[in-house]
């Protein structure tokens, strides 16, 4: 019994370091297990402050070249705009160029017309004043005929053209008158006449008024029949309201007792006023 004591304790003994040593061994791999954890939490704490870094400075990036973006087409619709606005700027300057060149042509033709328009008026206006002196030439010597500021008036006082008493029958000599007048007149043109009818101041007004307008339209009517256009002719009477002479005498009567006929060219631009 006692053999087998010592012979267990002997071998107790002698198993004793050995696992001593393997608790050494297990504790060490204990510790070095725990020693690689610690450096891999490490590791993996590092791995995530750095992903979380990149992640980041990723997002930055990607904000950055968002907004790089937005300043590259904010620049590039300036510059767009900008572009837009010299070649407007430009089309402006070519029209406006245009427009004064086309302002400067107008300026020489509206000047040039003017001149010509003046240059023409004054040709009509020659050519006109040179057909009423030839006129005033020819009726001044069938009867007495004055130049005024409008044209022509041709007397057709009692020495010329004498009427009956009363009457507005033209008499023979009276037609042969009238037709060396109207041949006259026919020889020009762009003219017109008024007869105009007067008479003394003898009987009412009405009575001298009616008077001078049949005298008017037998001289009028004739001159029709000797061949003048109907539309240059027109009658006005006056009666005794315009007498050449003042007066009461025989003499004043007979010289106010009278057909006048006014003559205007029609090509003339006169101011405007009475008729001659």
């Amino acid at each position: 019994m006692t053999n087998d004591s010592e012979t267990e304790a002997k071998s107790r003994a002698s198993s004793s370091p050995w696992l001593i040593l393997l608790g050494v061994l297990v504790l060490l791999a204990l510790v070095g297990v725990g020693l690689m954890g610690y450096r891999t939490l490490e590791r993996l704490d590092a791995i995530e402050t750095q992903v979380s870094t990149l992640s980041t400075q990723a997002l930055e990036a990607a904000d950055a070249s968002e907004k790089a973006l937005d300043r590259a087409e904010r620049a590039e619709q300036a510059a767009r705009a900008a572009a837009e606005g010299r070649l407007l700027a430009e089309a402006e300057s070519v029209r406006a160029e245009e427009d004064a060149v086309l302002a400067r042509d107008v300026a020489r033709l509206s000047r040039a017309e003017a001149e010509a328009a003046r240059a023409e008026a004054e040709r009509v206006k020659r050519e006109a004043e040179a057909e009423l002196n030839r006129l005033e030439d020819s009726l001044g010597k069938i009867a007495q005929t004055r130049r005024t500021a409008l044209g022509l008036v041709m007397n057709l006082g009692e020495d010329s053209l004498k009427f009956d008493f009363d009457k507005s029958t033209l008499k023979q000599e009276n037609k042969e008158l009238l037709s060396r007048i109207a041949g006259v007149l026919l020889t020009s043109a762009d003219y017109t006449i008024s007869v105009n009818g007067h008479t003394d101041n003898v009987g009412s007004v009405d009575y001298n008024l009616s008077l001078s307008e049949q005298r008017a339209m037998s001289v009028r009517n004739y001159l029709v029949e000797a061949g003048l256009d109907d539309a240059i002719l027109t009658v006005e009477a006056f009666g005794k309201s315009q007498p050449l002479v003042k007066g009461t005498s025989d003499e004043a009567r007979a010289k106010n007792r009278r057909v006048e006929l006014g003559i205007v060219n029609t090509r003339i631009k006169y101011p405007a006023a009475a008729r001659p």
